[in-house]
Protein backbone atom coordinates (compact mmCIF):
# COMPACT_ATOMS: atom_id res chain seq x y z
CA UNK A 1 0.00 0.00 0.00
CA UNK A 2 2.84 2.36 0.91
CA UNK A 3 4.53 1.49 -2.35
CA UNK A 4 1.35 2.32 -4.23
CA UNK A 5 1.14 5.65 -2.38
CA UNK A 6 4.73 6.50 -3.30
CA UNK A 7 4.02 5.61 -6.94
CA UNK A 8 0.95 7.85 -6.92
CA UNK A 9 2.93 10.71 -5.34
CA UNK A 10 5.66 10.28 -7.92
CA UNK A 11 3.07 10.30 -10.71
CA UNK A 12 1.54 13.47 -9.28
CA UNK A 13 4.95 15.16 -9.20
CA UNK A 14 5.66 14.08 -12.78
CA UNK A 15 2.24 15.32 -13.87
CA UNK A 16 2.89 18.65 -12.15
CA UNK A 17 6.27 19.00 -13.82
CA UNK A 18 4.75 18.14 -17.18
CA UNK A 19 2.03 20.75 -16.68
CA UNK A 20 4.63 23.35 -15.74
CA UNK A 21 6.75 22.48 -18.74
CA UNK A 22 3.68 22.65 -20.97
CA UNK A 23 2.76 26.06 -19.53
CA UNK A 24 6.28 27.37 -20.09
CA UNK A 25 6.25 26.00 -23.61
CA UNK A 26 2.91 27.68 -24.24
CA UNK A 27 4.22 31.01 -22.90
CA UNK A 28 7.33 30.64 -25.04
CA UNK A 29 5.15 29.87 -28.06
CA UNK A 30 3.04 32.97 -27.37
CA UNK A 31 6.15 35.13 -27.10
CA UNK A 32 7.56 33.76 -30.37
CA UNK A 33 4.20 34.26 -32.06
CA UNK A 34 4.00 37.82 -30.75
CA UNK A 35 7.53 38.61 -31.93
CA UNK A 36 6.77 37.08 -35.34
CA UNK A 37 3.54 39.06 -35.65
CA UNK A 38 5.26 42.30 -34.68
CA UNK A 39 8.05 41.62 -37.12
CA UNK A 40 5.55 40.98 -39.93
CA UNK A 41 3.57 44.12 -39.14
CA UNK A 42 6.74 46.21 -38.93
CA UNK A 43 7.87 44.81 -42.27
CA UNK A 44 4.56 45.93 -43.77
CA UNK A 45 5.28 49.41 -42.44
CA UNK A 46 8.44 49.70 -44.53
CA UNK A 47 7.95 52.55 -46.94
CA UNK A 48 10.24 54.98 -48.72
CA UNK A 49 10.96 58.15 -46.73
CA UNK A 50 9.16 61.34 -47.63
CA UNK A 51 10.82 63.31 -50.41
CA UNK A 52 13.67 65.65 -49.58
CA UNK A 53 15.28 63.61 -46.80
CA UNK A 54 18.92 64.12 -45.84
CA UNK A 55 20.70 61.71 -43.48
CA UNK A 56 23.06 63.14 -40.85
CA UNK A 57 25.32 61.50 -38.25
CA UNK A 58 25.43 62.40 -34.57
CA UNK A 59 27.88 59.71 -33.41
CA UNK A 60 30.34 57.09 -34.57
CA UNK A 61 28.02 54.06 -34.49
CA UNK A 62 26.19 53.27 -37.76
CA UNK A 63 22.87 53.61 -35.91
CA UNK A 64 23.67 57.06 -34.54
CA UNK A 65 22.06 58.91 -37.42
CA UNK A 66 18.97 60.97 -38.10
CA UNK A 67 16.92 61.80 -41.17
CA UNK A 68 16.14 65.47 -41.71
CA UNK A 69 13.52 67.22 -43.83
CA UNK A 70 13.90 70.99 -44.19
CA UNK A 71 10.84 73.21 -43.89
CA UNK A 72 9.72 75.39 -46.77
CA UNK A 73 10.99 78.46 -44.96
CA UNK A 74 14.02 78.94 -42.72
CA UNK A 75 13.54 79.54 -39.03
CA UNK A 76 10.75 76.97 -38.72
CA UNK A 77 10.07 74.98 -35.53
CA UNK A 78 11.55 71.46 -35.53
CA UNK A 79 9.66 68.25 -34.75
CA UNK A 80 11.94 65.35 -33.75
CA UNK A 81 10.48 61.83 -33.92
CA UNK A 82 11.85 58.75 -32.10
CA UNK A 83 10.73 55.34 -33.41
CA UNK A 84 9.54 52.36 -31.38
CA UNK A 85 10.32 48.66 -31.61
CA UNK A 86 10.53 47.25 -28.10
CA UNK A 87 13.94 48.93 -27.53
CA UNK A 88 15.54 46.11 -29.56
CA UNK A 89 14.41 46.69 -33.15
CA UNK A 90 12.90 49.32 -35.44
CA UNK A 91 14.45 51.95 -37.64
CA UNK A 92 13.77 55.54 -38.66
CA UNK A 93 13.02 54.34 -42.18
CA UNK A 94 10.38 51.73 -41.27
CA UNK A 95 8.75 53.27 -38.22
CA UNK A 96 8.49 57.00 -38.85
CA UNK A 97 5.54 57.00 -41.24
CA UNK A 98 5.45 59.07 -44.41
CA UNK A 99 2.04 60.55 -43.58
CA UNK A 100 3.13 62.28 -40.40
CA UNK A 101 6.28 63.69 -42.01
CA UNK A 102 4.37 65.06 -44.99
CA UNK A 103 1.68 66.46 -42.70
CA UNK A 104 4.16 68.22 -40.44
CA UNK A 105 6.07 69.61 -43.42
CA UNK A 106 2.82 70.89 -44.90
CA UNK A 107 2.14 72.71 -41.63
CA UNK A 108 5.44 74.54 -41.90
CA UNK A 109 7.61 72.48 -39.55
CA UNK A 110 11.05 71.05 -40.16
CA UNK A 111 11.17 67.34 -39.27
CA UNK A 112 13.84 64.92 -38.04
CA UNK A 113 13.63 61.21 -37.27
CA UNK A 114 16.23 59.61 -35.01
CA UNK A 115 17.91 56.22 -35.10
CA UNK A 116 19.51 54.97 -31.89
CA UNK A 117 21.49 51.93 -30.81
CA UNK A 118 19.43 48.95 -29.70
CA UNK A 119 19.17 46.42 -26.87
CA UNK A 120 21.01 44.09 -26.27
CA UNK A 121 24.05 45.83 -27.81
CA UNK A 122 23.40 48.77 -25.47
CA UNK A 123 21.16 49.57 -22.50
CA UNK A 124 17.97 51.62 -22.45
CA UNK A 125 19.96 54.26 -20.56
CA UNK A 126 22.31 54.51 -23.54
CA UNK A 127 19.36 54.68 -25.92
CA UNK A 128 17.96 57.66 -24.01
CA UNK A 129 21.38 59.27 -24.13
CA UNK A 130 21.49 58.71 -27.88
CA UNK A 131 18.21 60.63 -28.19
CA UNK A 132 19.59 63.52 -26.11
CA UNK A 133 22.85 63.51 -28.08
CA UNK A 134 20.94 63.59 -31.36
CA UNK A 135 19.03 66.64 -30.13
CA UNK A 136 22.28 68.37 -29.20
CA UNK A 137 23.73 67.61 -32.63
CA UNK A 138 20.66 69.01 -34.37
CA UNK A 139 20.64 72.13 -32.23
CA UNK A 140 24.30 72.79 -32.98
CA UNK A 141 23.49 72.63 -36.71
CA UNK A 142 20.29 74.69 -36.55
CA UNK A 143 21.61 77.53 -38.71
CA UNK A 144 22.91 75.13 -41.36
CA UNK A 145 19.75 73.02 -41.33
CA UNK A 146 17.47 76.05 -41.31
CA UNK A 147 15.28 75.62 -38.22
CA UNK A 148 14.76 77.67 -35.06
CA UNK A 149 16.94 76.15 -32.31
CA UNK A 150 14.59 77.57 -29.66
CA UNK A 151 11.51 75.77 -31.01
CA UNK A 152 12.09 72.02 -30.78
CA UNK A 153 9.34 69.50 -30.04
CA UNK A 154 10.32 65.91 -29.20
CA UNK A 155 7.90 63.08 -29.98
CA UNK A 156 8.04 59.29 -30.03
CA UNK A 157 5.89 56.18 -30.44
CA UNK A 158 5.80 53.06 -28.24
CA UNK A 159 9.34 52.45 -26.93
CA UNK A 160 10.15 55.81 -28.47
CA UNK A 161 7.42 57.36 -26.29
CA UNK A 162 9.14 55.98 -23.18
CA UNK A 163 12.51 57.28 -24.35
CA UNK A 164 11.31 60.82 -25.12
CA UNK A 165 9.33 60.93 -21.87
CA UNK A 166 12.42 59.79 -19.95
CA UNK A 167 14.63 62.39 -21.62
CA UNK A 168 12.04 65.02 -20.78
CA UNK A 169 11.59 64.04 -17.13
CA UNK A 170 15.09 62.97 -16.06
CA UNK A 171 17.31 65.96 -16.71
CA UNK A 172 20.55 63.97 -16.54
CA UNK A 173 20.31 62.85 -20.17
CA UNK A 174 19.93 66.36 -21.55
CA UNK A 175 22.56 67.70 -19.14
CA UNK A 176 25.11 65.13 -20.31
CA UNK A 177 24.46 66.28 -23.88
CA UNK A 178 24.99 69.91 -22.89
CA UNK A 179 21.28 70.74 -22.95
CA UNK A 180 18.46 71.35 -20.47
CA UNK A 181 14.67 71.21 -20.35
CA UNK A 182 14.67 74.79 -21.63
CA UNK A 183 15.95 73.50 -24.96
CA UNK A 184 12.63 71.71 -25.58
CA UNK A 185 9.34 73.45 -26.19
CA UNK A 186 7.39 70.28 -25.42
CA UNK A 187 7.00 66.53 -25.84
CA UNK A 188 4.42 64.29 -27.49
CA UNK A 189 4.24 60.69 -26.23
CA UNK A 190 2.36 58.40 -28.64
CA UNK A 191 0.80 55.20 -27.27
CA UNK A 192 3.54 54.27 -24.83
CA UNK A 193 3.00 51.79 -22.00
CA UNK A 194 6.26 51.98 -20.03
CA UNK A 195 5.98 55.17 -18.02
CA UNK A 196 5.85 53.23 -14.72
CA UNK A 197 7.96 50.18 -15.46
CA UNK A 198 7.58 48.28 -12.15
CA UNK A 199 3.79 48.52 -12.49
CA UNK A 200 3.91 47.43 -16.12
CA UNK A 201 6.12 44.47 -15.21
CA UNK A 202 3.51 43.42 -12.65
CA UNK A 203 0.23 44.00 -14.46
CA UNK A 204 1.12 44.44 -18.14
CA UNK A 205 0.33 41.84 -20.82
CA UNK A 206 2.19 38.57 -20.08
CA UNK A 207 3.02 38.30 -23.77
CA UNK A 208 5.21 41.42 -23.41
CA UNK A 209 7.02 40.34 -20.24
CA UNK A 210 10.13 39.08 -22.04
CA UNK A 211 10.44 42.35 -23.98
CA UNK A 212 10.34 44.35 -20.74
CA UNK A 213 12.78 42.06 -18.95
CA UNK A 214 15.22 42.28 -21.85
CA UNK A 215 14.98 46.05 -21.80
CA UNK A 216 14.70 46.87 -18.09
CA UNK A 217 16.05 43.83 -16.26
CA UNK A 218 14.80 42.62 -12.90
CA UNK A 219 16.22 45.26 -10.55
CA UNK A 220 13.29 47.36 -9.20
CA UNK A 221 15.62 50.29 -8.49
CA UNK A 222 16.75 50.41 -12.12
CA UNK A 223 13.17 49.99 -13.34
CA UNK A 224 12.10 52.99 -11.25
CA UNK A 225 15.01 55.06 -12.53
CA UNK A 226 13.85 54.41 -16.10
CA UNK A 227 10.19 55.27 -15.37
CA UNK A 228 9.15 58.76 -16.52
CA UNK A 229 6.13 58.81 -14.17
CA UNK A 230 8.35 58.12 -11.14
CA UNK A 231 10.89 60.90 -11.70
CA UNK A 232 11.33 63.88 -9.39
CA UNK A 233 9.48 66.15 -11.78
CA UNK A 234 10.49 69.80 -11.79
CA UNK A 235 8.43 72.86 -12.64
CA UNK A 236 10.53 73.43 -15.77
CA UNK A 237 9.81 69.95 -17.16
CA UNK A 238 8.65 70.50 -20.76
CA UNK A 239 4.90 70.39 -21.32
CA UNK A 240 3.44 67.07 -22.48
CA UNK A 241 0.83 65.91 -24.94
CA UNK A 242 0.02 62.21 -24.32
CA UNK A 243 -2.05 60.43 -26.97
CA UNK A 244 -2.98 56.76 -26.99
CA UNK A 245 -5.45 54.13 -28.17
CA UNK A 246 -7.71 51.95 -26.02
CA UNK A 247 -5.14 49.45 -24.81
CA UNK A 248 -5.85 48.66 -21.18
CA UNK A 249 -2.25 48.90 -20.01
CA UNK A 250 -1.60 51.93 -22.21
CA UNK A 251 -4.53 53.76 -20.65
CA UNK A 252 -3.30 53.00 -17.12
CA UNK A 253 0.23 54.07 -17.90
CA UNK A 254 -0.79 57.26 -19.73
CA UNK A 255 -3.13 58.25 -16.92
CA UNK A 256 -0.40 57.74 -14.31
CA UNK A 257 2.10 59.85 -16.25
CA UNK A 258 -0.46 62.61 -16.82
CA UNK A 259 -1.41 62.62 -13.13
CA UNK A 260 2.24 62.80 -12.05
CA UNK A 261 2.94 65.69 -14.42
CA UNK A 262 -0.16 67.57 -13.37
CA UNK A 263 0.69 67.10 -9.69
CA UNK A 264 4.13 68.61 -10.36
CA UNK A 265 2.55 71.61 -12.09
CA UNK A 266 3.66 70.61 -15.59
CA UNK A 267 1.23 71.49 -18.43
CA UNK A 268 -0.17 68.21 -19.77
CA UNK A 269 -2.96 67.06 -22.04
CA UNK A 270 -3.98 63.41 -22.41
CA UNK A 271 -6.19 62.25 -25.26
CA UNK A 272 -7.55 58.77 -26.06
CA UNK A 273 -8.48 57.45 -29.51
CA UNK A 274 -10.18 54.35 -30.91
CA UNK A 275 -8.15 51.25 -31.63
CA UNK A 276 -7.07 48.34 -29.47
CA UNK A 277 -4.37 45.72 -29.21
CA UNK A 278 -1.36 45.54 -31.47
CA UNK A 279 -3.39 46.67 -34.48
CA UNK A 280 -4.47 49.91 -32.80
CA UNK A 281 -0.96 50.43 -31.46
CA UNK A 282 0.51 50.19 -34.96
CA UNK A 283 -2.29 52.16 -36.59
CA UNK A 284 -1.86 55.30 -34.50
CA UNK A 285 1.75 55.47 -35.62
CA UNK A 286 1.15 54.62 -39.27
CA UNK A 287 -1.97 56.77 -39.72
CA UNK A 288 -0.92 59.83 -37.74
CA UNK A 289 -0.77 62.59 -40.33
CA UNK A 290 -3.64 61.23 -42.41
CA UNK A 291 -6.30 63.97 -42.37
CA UNK A 292 -9.02 61.33 -41.91
CA UNK A 293 -7.38 59.81 -38.83
CA UNK A 294 -8.81 61.43 -35.65
CA UNK A 295 -5.50 61.68 -33.79
CA UNK A 296 -3.99 63.80 -36.56
CA UNK A 297 -5.93 66.83 -35.33
CA UNK A 298 -4.28 66.35 -31.95
CA UNK A 299 -0.75 65.79 -33.15
CA UNK A 300 1.61 68.55 -34.14
CA UNK A 301 -0.76 70.04 -36.64
CA UNK A 302 -1.79 73.46 -37.87
CA UNK A 303 -5.32 73.05 -36.47
CA UNK A 304 -4.04 71.18 -33.43
CA UNK A 305 -5.28 71.67 -29.93
CA UNK A 306 -1.71 71.18 -28.78
CA UNK A 307 0.72 73.03 -31.02
CA UNK A 308 -0.09 76.09 -33.15
CA UNK A 309 1.13 76.31 -36.73
CA UNK A 310 4.30 78.04 -37.86
CA UNK A 311 2.85 81.48 -38.36
CA UNK A 312 3.15 84.76 -36.49
CA UNK A 313 5.54 83.63 -33.77
CA UNK A 314 4.34 80.04 -33.80
CA UNK A 315 4.77 77.60 -30.93
CA UNK A 316 4.68 80.46 -28.49
CA UNK A 317 1.58 79.62 -26.52
CA UNK A 318 0.61 76.09 -25.52
CA UNK A 319 3.95 75.02 -24.22
CA UNK A 320 5.07 78.05 -22.25
CA UNK A 321 6.41 76.79 -18.95
CA UNK A 322 4.81 79.60 -16.97
CA UNK A 323 1.34 79.11 -18.45
CA UNK A 324 -1.61 77.52 -16.74
CA UNK A 325 -1.88 73.76 -17.24
CA UNK A 326 -4.15 73.25 -20.19
CA UNK A 327 -6.34 70.32 -19.31
CA UNK A 328 -5.14 67.06 -17.90
CA UNK A 329 -7.19 64.26 -19.41
CA UNK A 330 -9.65 66.74 -20.89
CA UNK A 331 -10.29 68.43 -24.22
CA UNK A 332 -9.64 72.03 -25.05
CA UNK A 333 -12.71 73.78 -26.38
CA UNK A 334 -12.28 73.80 -30.17
CA UNK A 335 -14.31 76.99 -30.63
CA UNK A 336 -12.01 78.85 -28.29
CA UNK A 337 -8.71 77.52 -29.50
CA UNK A 338 -7.66 80.78 -31.18
CA UNK A 339 -8.46 82.73 -28.05
CA UNK A 340 -6.35 80.27 -26.07
CA UNK A 341 -3.43 80.64 -28.42
CA UNK A 342 -3.55 84.42 -28.18
CA UNK A 343 -3.80 84.48 -24.39
CA UNK A 344 -1.45 81.89 -22.84
CA UNK A 345 -2.75 82.25 -19.29
CA UNK A 346 -6.25 81.14 -20.23
CA UNK A 347 -7.56 77.67 -20.88
CA UNK A 348 -10.90 75.99 -21.31
CA UNK A 349 -12.52 72.67 -20.65
CA UNK A 350 -15.58 71.03 -22.15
Amino acid sequence: MMRFGRIMSFCAVVAGVNMAVAACAQDSLRERWSERLRSRMETKLVEPPAAGVVEKKYGDDPLQTFDYWAAKHSGAPLVVFVHGGGWSRGDKRNATGTSKVENWLAQGYAVASVNYRLVPQVTVEQEAQDVANALASMKSQAAELGFDADKIVLTGHSAGAQLVALVGTDGRYLAKAGLSANDLVGLVAIDGAAYDIPAQMNDGPPIMKKTYVNAFGSDPKRQRALSPALQDLAANTPAFLIIHVKREDGIRQARELADALEKAGVPVTRRQFSGSGLKGHMEINRSLGDPDYPATAWSINGSSKAFPRNRGGALRIFLRRNSTSIASSADLCPAEIRTFYSRPSEHCRR
